[in-house]
């Protein structure tokens, strides 16, 4: 298996947001807060399918853009997967989105597309990047802490503007270079 990584350019902004970004939660994060310091530990949760939907966006922006960029990820010549990085209000890169499509979850797509950004922000000179993920997406939460990024925020109420009985907490991932 090869995975190999492209930034996207106007011949392939068609592939943006074209992967299957559903999945099957059955575990999320406890966060514990001691002494300004936030852990974390595990729990099991009765499995149940997340499905994430796409807020239609003009990608002619990242096109030439030393701020921005999107690169995919493909494995044996296939698309698997993308990565949005932007910048953010803090001064750190942002990645907006990191999806890998469900056929290649698991075989180090995430990690190849997350190395490449980490790069990519140096080589801009970003101080860093930030991301958020929820409390339910315990795979992603595993792939940011091996990668070097810390667990420095939360907000319990970030998702309540678009389903008001929702549990899910935003987590702020950061990693300081």
């Amino acid at each position: 298996m090869e995975i190999q990584i492209r930034q996207m350019d106007p011949q392939s902004i068609h592939q943006v947001d074209q992967f299957n970004r559903n999945s099957v939660v059955n575990s999320k994060l406890v966060l514990h807060l001691e002494e300004n310091r936030l852990s974390y530990s595990m729990v099991t949760v009765e499995p149940y399918e997340k499905i994430l939907s796409i807020d239609a966006e003009d990608y002619t922006t990242f096109i030439d853009n030393p701020q921005k960029v999107i690169f995919f990820a493909d494995v044996d010549g296939k698309p698997a997967g993308q990565i949005k990085i932007v910048p953010w209000w803090n001064k750190f890169a942002y990645i907006e989105e990191l999806a890998v499509d469900t056929e290649f979850r698991g075989m180090g797509v995430g990690r190849a597309l997350l190395t490449k950004a980490i790069e990519w922000a140096k080589q801009q000179s970003f101080p860093g990047i930030t991301l958020e993920t929820q409390d339910n997406n315990v795979p992603a939460c595993r792939l940011y802490e091996s990668c070097g990024f810390e667990l420095r925020g939360f907000d319990t109420h970030a998702y309540k503007g678009l389903n008001p009985s929702t549990n899910e907490i935003a987590l702020y991932w950061y990693l300081i270079f």
